[in-house]
C-alpha cells in the first residue's frame, strides 16, 4: 500500500460534511489541493435510504449502505461518468451494485477542473478520487473500532461490510455512517496496491446505458420546462461579414412567433475568456413557441449583411502578398491552399535545432522532400449546439451540454454582470463534443436572449447553423525533408509546419531526439474563420503526415518500416539527442513491437495491403497496423490492429470502445471529410455534402490490445485518433502504388482512376 496526505483539516472538513438519518456525506472540496476530479452514473433498482442530506459534489452513504457519488465533470461519451466513480468505489471498498452515480452541477467552491478535454479526466482525477474513497473507508473503520472497543488494525472491510477478526462481528457501512461523520479526518490514508484492485480493471456497464437505449431524457435537446420558448439564430452567410439591417415585420406576424431582434453576444468592451471563441457576435434572434415555427420564420426573414472592414483587411494583405489580383478579404479554399504553399514558409521561425542540419543537407548525396495538407473540418457532433437559460432579475439558471462550465460561468458573469454565486450552471450528457463544446458562446447567447425576453428559453442550432458557424479544425500544411549520405544513411531531418490560423508542430516529439541534425520550423497565417480544438488538436494532422513520410523514407532507404522506426527509437532511448524530448522511447517502441507481433507483420499472415503507424500524444502511446484492399477506387478496410499504452485501464470494455471509436473517427476524417469555402461562405451545410464515414466504410474488425505496465492512467479519448491516419495512407500506397499527400484521401483516390494499381 502507499500512503497519501488527505490534505484537509477538521475545520475545512466540517464545511463539507452533513449528517442526516445516519447518512455520511464526504465533500470533495479537499481535492483542490490534489489533481482534478471526475465523474458519475445512473439510478439503480435498489432500496433507497429514508433521507439524503445533499450537497454539490460529494460521496454520501445512506443508513442502508447505499452510496451516491456525484460526478463533477462533463460526460461527452468518454464514459468517465462510469469510470471515475469506479475509482472512488474501489478505495471505499463498496459493492459496485450499491453505488448510485449522478451528475453534479458546476460548483467551483468544491471542485477543481470541472472540464472535459485533453484526455485528462482519468489522469487528473486518479490520485484525488482514490484518496476520497480511502479517506471515507478509514473514517468508517475508525468509527466501527470505537463502537466495538477494538483496535482499528483488527478490522477488515469487503464490499461495504466491516468485520472484526477476533469476534466475527460484522457491520454494514450504513450502520456506522452517522458515527463516522463525527470522526476526525485522518491526515493521511493508505491506498490499495494495484494487485488488490477488485473494481478497477474490470468491465462495468455504462451507468447511463439504459437511459440512452430507452430514449430517456439525458441530453440538452431533451430539455423541456414550463413556459419555455424556443430561440434560434440567423448568422452572417460568410466569415468577414456582419449584420446591416432586417425587415422583420411580416415574420413577427407568423403563427407562434413571439419576437425577432438582434443581440451582441460579446460587446467590444467585454473581457473574453479563452473559451469565448465565436466568429459572429452580432446576430439576429427569432423566438417562438416551437422549433418548427421558428425554423419557418427564419426562412422568411429578410436580412442584409455588409463586409466587416476590420475582419477583411488582414486577409487582403495576405492575398496581395501571394500576388493575387482583386483581393476581397473573403476567404476561399483555393486562396488558403496558395497562401499555405507560397506564403507560409516565408514566415517560418525556428523552434528547435539540433546539430548542424544546414551542413548536413548541403553535403547530402540525396534529399527526400514531401509536403502534406489537410482542410478545415467541422466537428459535427450528433447533437447540435443548444442550451437552456432562465435569467430572471439578477439570477441565471443555465442547463445544457458544455465541456467548460467553469469558464462559461465566468463569461456569463462578465456579460450579464451577475455575481458568480447567482449563476447556476447544470450539465447534461452531451451528444458528442470532440472539442466543439469547449467554446461556450451558445451558452452565453442563450443567457443574453433569456435576459432580453425575461422568460426561459431553449436556444437551438439547426444542423446547418451548427456546421456553418465555425470553430473548425484548422487547415494545415507541413513539409518534410530528409538528407541521406552516399551510404543511404539518414543524416538530417527537417520539418516545416504551419497552418491557418495555427501551426500543428510538436517540435520535441519523435523523431526529435533520434537524429543528430534536426530542424523544426513553425508558421501560421491569419484568418477570419473561427477555429478551435478538434479531437487530438494538431496531432490529428501532424501524426499522419509524419508517419506517412517515415514510411516513404524507410522505403527509399530499403528498410522495413517498423524496424526503421524501432532503430530510431533505440537511438533515442540509449543516446538521445537534446534534453527536451517529451516522449518515452522505450514505451513508444513497446507498442510498435506488440503491434508487429499481434498483427503477424513479419510472417506474411495477411494477404491484404498493410500500413503501420505509431504516435505519442496526451501522455499515451498508440501503434496501429491497418489491412485493406481497394476495389473500383473504393477503400475496403478489413482490420486494424491497435496497441495502446495508457497505463492502468480502469474499465476495459469502455476503454476498448473508445479506441474503436477513435480509430474509426480518424479513418473517416482522413478519407472523406473536408470543409471548403468560397468568398468566405462555407460550401457545406449538412450531411448530403459533408461526408462522414458510413457504417459500411468502417473497418470490419478492430483488434485492441492494452499494455499492462501498472503505470498510473494517462490519456485515452484522443490518442487512437491521430496515428491511424498514417497507417491508412501507408496501406493505401501498398494497395494502389500511389502516395497520398492531401486529405481527404478519397479525392485523390477517385481522381487517380485507372492509373491506380489494383
Amino acid at each position: 500500500m502507499s500512503k497519501v496526505k488527505t490534505g484537509i483539516g477538521r475545520r475545512s472538513f466540517i464545511k463539507s460534511v452533513g449528517v442526516a438519518s445516519g447518512g455520511l456525506i464526504i465533500g470533495f472540496n479537499w481535492l483542490a489541493c490534489k489533481r482534478a476530479t471526475e465523474e458519475g452514473g445512473e439510478e439503480m433498482a435498489m432500496q433507497m435510504p429514508d433521507e439524503w442530506f445533499e450537497l454539490n459534489g460529494y460521496l454520501k452513504i445512506g443508513d442502508n449502505g447505499i452510496v451516491t457519488i456525484y460526478s463533477p465533470n462533463p460526460e461527452i461519451g468518454q464514459n468517465v461518468k462510469t469510470s471515475m466513480p469506479m475509482i472512488v468505489a474501489e478505495e471505499l471498498d463498496v459493492d459496485w451494485n450499491n453505488v448510485i452515480v449522478e451528475q453534479a452541477p458546476l460548483n467551483t467552491d468544491i471542485f477543481t477542473r470541472q472540464l472535459a478535454g485533453g484526455s485528462q479526466s482519468i489522469r487528473q482525477g486518479w490520485e484525488s478520487l482514490r484518496t476520497a474513497g480511502a479517506t471515507a473507508r478509514q473514517m468508517l473503520l475508525t468509527a466501527a473500532a470505537k463502537q466495538w472497543e477494538v483496535p482499528a488494525s483488527e478490522l477488515t472491510v469487503e464490499e461495504g461490510v466491516i468485520k472484526h477478526k477476533g469476534s466475527d462481528k460484522t457491520m454494514g457501512y450504513g450502520e456506522i455512517a452517522k458515527a463516522a461523520a463525527q470522526v476526525e479526518v485522518p491526515e493521511e490514508v493508505e491506498l490499495k496496491d494495484n494487485d488488490n484492485f477488485k473494481i478497477i480493471g474490470t468491465s462495468r456497464k455504462n451507468v447511463d446505458a439504459k437511459k440512452i437505449v430507452t430514449g430517456q431524457p439525458l441530453y440538452g435537446l431533451d430539455t423541456y420546462k414550463d413556459g419555455m420558448l424556443i430561440a434560434m439564430l440567423v448568422q452572417p452567410p460568410a466569415f468577414g461579414m456582419e449584420f446591416k439591417s432586417m425587415d422583420a415585420d411580416k415574420v413577427k406576424e407568423m403563427p407562434g412567433i413571439v419576437d425577432v431582434f438582434t443581440i451582441d453576444t460579446y460587446p467590444e468592451d467585454m473581457e473574453k475568456e479563452w473559451s469565448d471563441v465565436a466568429a459572429f457576435s452580432k446576430l439576429v434572434v427569432v423566438v417562438g413557441e416551437s422549433t418548427w415555427q421558428v425554423m419557418q420564420a427564419k426562412k422568411e426573414l429578410k436580412v442584409e449583411w455588409d463586409l466587416n472592414p476590420k475582419l477583411t483587411e488582414q486577409i487582403q494583405i495576405l492575398e496581395k502578398s501571394a500576388g493575387m489580383a482583386g483581393a476581397t478579404g473573403l476567404e476561399s479554399s483555393d486562396i488558403h491552399n496558395t497562401l499555405m504553399a507560397e506564403v507560409g514558409e516565408k514566415k517560418s521561425e525556428v523552434v528547435r535545432k539540433d546539430g548542424d542540419p544546414e551542413k548536413a543537407f548541403k553535403n547530402a548525396a540525396r534529399v527526400i522532400e514531401r509536403s502534406y495538407t489537410c482542410p478545415f473540418l467541422a466537428h459535427n457532433c450528433m447533437e447540435p449546439m443548444n442550451f437552456f437559460a432562465d435569467v430572471t432579475g439578477d439570477k441565471a439558471l443555465l442547463l445544457g451540454p458544455i465541456q467548460t462550465p467553469e469558464y462559461a460561468e465566468k463569461s456569463v458573469n462578465k456579460r450579464l454582470g451577475f455575481d458568480l454565486e447567482d449563476i447556476d450552471i447544470q450539465m447534461t450528457r452531451m451528444g458528442g463534443g470532440f472539442g466543439r463544446r469547449l467554446y461556450g458562446h451558445f451558452l452565453v447567447e442563450a443567457a443574453v436572449i433569456s435576459q432580453k425576453m425575461g422568460k426561459p428559453i431553449k436556444l437551438v442550432y439547426s444542423r446547418e447553423d451548427d456546421m456553418t458557424n465555425g470553430v473548425y479544425r484548422p487547415a494545415y500544411h507541413v513539409k518534410y525533408r530528409a538528407a541521406l549520405d552516399a551510404n543511404n544513411k539518414l543524416t538530417a531531418f527537417h520539418v516545416n509546419a504551419g497552418g491557418i490560423p495555427e501551426s500543428p508542430l510538436f517540435a520535441n516529439r519523435f523523431p526529435a531526439g533520434a537524429i543528430d541534425n534536426y530542424l523544426a520550423e513553425s508558421w501560421s497565417l491569419e484568418s477570419n474563420i473561427s477555429t478551435g480544438a478538434f479531437r487530438a488538436p494538431r496531432s490529428n494532422f501532424i501524426a499522419g503526415a509524419e508517419q506517412s513520410f517515415l514510411d516513404e523514407l524507410a522505403e527509399e532507404m530499403g528498410q522495413d518500416p517498423i524496424q526503421f522506426r524501432l532503430d530510431m527509437l533505440k537511438r533515442a532511448e540509449s543516446d538521445p539527442v537534446g534534453e527536451e524530448n517529451d516522449y518515452d522511447a522505450k514505451r513508444y517502441a513497446g507498442v510498435l513491437k506488440v503491434a508487429r507481433d499481434k498483427a503477424g507483420w513479419n510472417n506474411g499472415s495477411s494477404s491484404q495491403s498493410r500500413g503501420v503507424s505509431a504516435y505519442y500524444c496526451h501522455n499515451s502511446y498508440v501503434a496501429q497496423i491497418l489491412d485493406m484492399t481497394v476495389k473500383n477506387n473504393e477503400p475496403l478496410i478489413d482490420k486494424v490492429t491497435c496497441v495502446v499504452d495508457c497505463g492502468i485501464v480502469v474499465n476495459p470494455d469502455a476503454a476498448k470502445n473508445m479506441v474503436e471509436g477513435g480509430t474509426i473517427d480518424g479513418i473517416g476524417h482522413a478519407l472523406y471529410s473536408e470543409m471548403t469555402f468560397k468568398d468566405g461562405a462555407p460550401q457545406k451545410s449538412n450531411f448530403d455534402t459533408y461526408n462522414l464515414i458510413r457504417h459500411k466504410q468502417a473497418p470490419k474488425k478492430i483488434d485492441v490490445h492494452f499494455i499492462d505496465n501498472g503505470i498510473d492512467p494517462t490519456g485515452l479519448g484522443e490518442p487512437p485518433f491521430p496515428p491511424v491516419q498514417g497507417a491508412l495512407a501507408n496501406a493505401l500506397y501498398k494497395a494502389t502504388g500511389k502516395r497520398f499527400y492531401k486529405q481527404p484521401f478519397i479525392n485523390e483516390l477517385k481522381n487517380a482512376g485507372s492509373d491506380l494499381k489494383t
